[in-house]
C-alpha cells in the first residue's frame, strides 16, 4: 500500500508538523523547514533538531520530504537572483541533512524568457553548485514537475531528464510529481490511455527508478490549461478514476503519496481526503 499523508505547517515548531500528520493518521509528511517566503532563516538549534527526531521517533520511520521555498530560482539569467538562490537551496539542502529527511522537492525554475535549453542546464550546473556548497551527502533532489505556467521549467518530463542529463550528480537526484501539474501541463491521466501513455513517457524519458515521491493534487484548471490550482480528490477534472489508477498501480505500490489541497486548522480536508485515498484501493 502506498503511504499517504499530506503537506504540514511548522507553525509553532518543528514537530507540530508531525504532530499534525499523527493527528490525521498519515504515514508520508512534506514540511517546509523555515518561512518559505523569506530568503534567509537563522541556523538550526539542536534542541530544534532534537524535538523534530523525537517526534518522528514516535510517529514512526515513515517518509519526509521537505519543499524548498518558492523563491528559489536556479535556471535564472539574472547573475544576482542565482547567487541567493544557490545560496538559500544549499542552505535547504543542509537543514534537511540536519533533519535527517532524505529529500528536498524543488521547482525547476523559471527562464524568464531566456533560452530553454540553456536555461535547463544553468539548473543543473546551480543545483551541482548548490549540492557542493551545502557539504551534505545523503540528501536526494526531487524534481518537481510544473504545470507550465508562464516561463516555469519542467513542463515536460522531457525537461526534467534534460536537467538531469547535464547534472554531474545525476546519482543525487529523483523526480516528484505533481498529478495537478501533470494534467495542467497536458498529460491527461484522467484517462486511462491517457494514464498508461503518461507513465510509458515517464519511464522511457526519465526511468520509473528516479520517482520518489507523488503530490496527489486533483486539478481545478484543464488539460494543458498550464493552470496551477489544486482541488480535493476527486472534486476536479482528474476524478475519483486517476487516484483508483494511481493508488492501485503496482509500480506505485510503497511511493508517498502527500496531499497538497486547502485546509483548515481541524484538518478535517486532509482526513476527508486520506479517507478517499484508502477506499479506492482495490483489496
Amino acid at each position: 500500500m502506498p503511504n499517504f499523508g499530506a503537506h504540514m505547517s511548522i507553525t509553532g515548531g518543528l514537530e507540530k508538523a508531525v504532530e499534525r500528520i499523527m493527528q490525521v493518521n498519515g504515514t508520508a509528511l512534506q514540511i517546509f523547514s523555515k518561512n518559505q517566503r523569506q530568503w534567509k532563516s537563522k541556523p538550526l538549534e539542536q534542541k530544534q533538531i532534537d524535538a523534530f527526531l523525537e517526534a518522528c521517533a514516535v510517529w514512526g520511520d515513515h517518509p519526509i520530504a521537505v519543499h524548498d521555498s518558492y523563491l528559489i530560482n536556479l535556471g535564472s539569467p539574472k547573475e544576482d537572483g542565482v547567487e541567493k538562490s544557490v545560496a538559500a537551496f544549499a542552505h535547504e539542502l543542509e537543514r534537511a541533512e540536519q533533519l535527517n529527511i532524505p529529500y528536498v522537492v524543488m521547482h525547476p525554475g523559471a527562464h524568464l524568457g531566456s533560452n530553454v535549453d540553456e536555461a535547463l542546464e544553468r539548473v543543473a550546473k546551480n543545483l551541482d553548485r548548490a549540492l557542493l556548497e551545502s557539504r551534505t551527502e545523503r540528501v536526494m533532489v526531487l524534481l518537481e514537475n510544473t504545470a507550465g505556467q508562464g516561463t516555469t521549467l519542467g513542463r515536460s518530463f522531457a525537461e526534467l531528464a534534460a536537467i538531469i542529463q547535464y547534472s554531474d550528480n545525476a546519482d543525487r537526484i529523483g523526480v516528484c510529481i505533481d498529478t495537478c501539474h501533470a494534467y495542467a501541463a497536458g498529460y491527461d491521466i484522467a484517462t486511462e490511455e491517457g494514464y498508461k501513455a503518461t507513465f510509458d513517457e515517464f519511464e522511457t524519458t526519465v526511468g520509473m527508478d528516479r520517482l520518489k515521491f507523488m503530490h496527489v493534487n486533483d486539478s481545478k484548471g484543464g488539460l494543458g490549461s498550464h493552470l496551477d490550482r489544486h482541488d480535493h480528490i476527486g472534486q476536479g477534472l482528474l476524478g475519483e478514476e486517476t487516484f483508483a489508477r494511481l493508488v492501485n498501480d503496482p509500480r506505485f505500490i510503497d511511493l508517498p503519496m502527500v496531499l497538497e489541497t486547502p485546509k483548515g486548522e481541524d484538518l478535517s480536508e486532509d482526513i476527508k481526503n486520506l479517507e478517499v485515498l484508502h477506499r479506492l484501493i482495490i483489496a
